[in-house]
Formats: C-alpha cells, sequence, structure tokens
C-alpha cells in the first residue's frame, strides 16, 4: 500500500475543523459513487476514526494514517474497471461505496455524514432486553467476520500459484488476508472429476522440519475461530469458495502451512504446502 505523501500531514490538521464542516454545508449530502484519478488526492472525512479500509481492486488506493486515530483518508485511482470501497470506523459504522476512475474530476472533498452508513459491526436490536435478561446476546465479533468473509468471497483476488490438483480435485487458496488480529484464509475447491465429493475434514496446520541426522516432520493443528461458507459436499463439475479466520501467526523459515482436505468414504486426499513467505505477508 502506498504510503500518505507530504500533503496528508496538512490534511490532517484540518480534522478540527471537520466536525463543523460536516454538521454544517455537507450534512444532508447523499454519496454513493466516489471519483478519482491518479493525478489529484480525494479527501473523504468520515464522523468517527477510520479504523479500516479495503479496496477491491488494485488500481483504487485508499490510505489513512494508521499510527494515529484520525477522521480522514486518501483515495486515488488509476484507468481501470469500477471497484467498491469498504471503510470501517471506531464505532463500527461501515460505509460501502462505488469508486470509478474519472480523469477530469468535480470534486476533491467529501464529508461523509453517519447516515451514510449501511449498519454496524456491532448490530442493536430494535427492542433490547432488560439488562438483566438471560437471554443470550448477539456476537458482534462474529458478526463482523461473516460481513467481512462476505466481502473477500465477492472480490477478485489472487494472491498467486498456491494449488495443488489430485484425481480431478482442485484444492487452492486464492487469498491471505490480514485484519485487526486475525488471519483470513480464502480457500477454493473445485470439483472437476465426474462424481461428487463428500468432505471430511478440511484442517490447517503448521509443520515443523526438524534437522539433525534423523530428519522429522512435526505438525501442529490450529482450529479457525470461525468458518464461512464450509460445504459438506462438491458436486461434480462445480466450485466452492470459504474463509477461514484464525488468529494471527508467523512462520520461521523452517516452518510451512499445510492445508488438508480429507474426503468421507474416499481415497481423494489433498495435502497443500504453503510457504511461510505468504503467511508473514498477507494482503
Amino acid at each position: 500500500m502506498k504510503p500518505f505523501i507530504s500533503i496528508s500531514s496538512l490534511l490532517f490538521s484540518l480534522s478540527s475543523v471537520t466536525t463543523f464542516a460536516q454538521g454544517t454545508i455537507h450534512k444532508n449530502i447523499a454519496v454513493d459513487t466516489i471519483y478519482a484519478n491518479d493525478t489529484k488526492n480525494v479527501a473523504l472525512f468520515f464522523p468517527e476514526p477510520i479504523r479500516q479500509g479495503i479496496t477491491g481492486a488494485d488500481h483504487f488506493i485508499f490510505t489513512f494514517n494508521r499510527e494515529t486515530e484520525n477522521h480522514l483518508g486518501l483515495l486515488q485511482a488509476k484507468p481501470g474497471k469500477e471497484s467498491n470501497l469498504l471503510v470501517i470506523n471506531k464505532n463500527g459504522s461501515i460505509f460501502s461505496y462505488i469508486v470509478k476512475y474519472k480523469r477530469e474530476l468535480s470534486q476533491f472533498n467529501y464529508f461523509i455524514p453517519l447516515s451514510n452508513s449501511i449498519g454496524n459491526e456491532r448490530p442493536e436490536t430494535l427492542n433490547p432486553k432488560p439488562t438483566d435478561s438471560v437471554e443470550p446476546k448477539i456476537n458482534s465479533r462474529d458478526y463482523y467476520y461473516q460481513r467481512f468473509c462476505d466481502y473477500l468471497l465477492e472480490r477478485q483476488q489472487n494472491l498467486g500459484k498456491i494449488n495443488k490438483q489430485y484425481q480431478g480435485i482442485e484444492l487452492s487458496v486464492d487469498n491471505i488476508v490480514f485484519d485487526t488480529e486475525e488471519l483470513y484464509f480464502v480457500i477454493q475447491i473445485k470439483n472437476k472429476s465426474s462424481l461428487d465429493f463428500d468432505l471430511n475434514f478440511l484442517k490447517l496446520s503448521v509443520e515443523t522440519r526438524q534437522k539433525g541426522k534423523q530428519k522429522s516432520l512435526q505438525r501442529l493443528y490450529f482450529e479457525p475461530i470461525y468458518i464461512q461458507n464450509m460445504p459438506s459436499k462438491i458436486a461434480r463439475q462445480e466450485t466452492t469458495k470459504l474463509v477461514y479466520v484464525l488468529p494471527k501467526f508467523s512462520l520461521s523459515n523452517d516452518r510451512r502451512a499445510i492445508l488438508e482436505l480429507n474426503e468421507k468414504k474416499g481415497e481423494r486426499n489433498i495435502e497443500l504446502k504453503i510457504s511461510h513467505r505468504f503467511i508473514n505477508h498477507p494482503n
């Protein structure tokens, strides 16, 4: 991701007047499409400090200050197809926009009102229960995982060539994304065979290669904290995509991740090796 250019420090100093501007001139402006190009910085001022910002394509770049809380983000674009921008504020408000490249811009500053939010990662019930109720609360973290996994499954992505094929079954990792304190593994299973594939298990482990005269391999299995779109069967000539969410981790040079796909009552089993480079340098 591009670092902020020097002008960003000047723009950050304007944060003290942002709230006033939002509440007056720009209060009722609704935005659904934002235009940008590669010669100007388009400034987006949000009602709360930005915690996360993601674009759906590499030719759009959204930058914000990750060191200090701030309401300002900068958008640039290169020529290409339209994409989308997802921004999450500190208070959990979620904003989603279509972003398009435009050679000549007529607007360089967007003051985003809270009314533009499409929801919150911590949803509130319309009829909240009394505080002494024993009914379980909605897991806001699971809700966030679900929304972010949905976004990753819809996004066009290509981390590199991480795939393996055996007897018409292809297992691949399309992307590894780091967010907050988790790693998101976007996994694809393609059944090119003439038989359905009944899934027994899909496990992720870390393999350590022991050095010395008697070389051996040791594996430590990881339990996902969230799984999105897990199938029980992949029909013949069909493809399914899913996401595994795990606590962030890194690997030394003598370790690698192993993704194991196992068929129920069958022998079409695959072990996909993932280099430490992909784990240590996610998107």
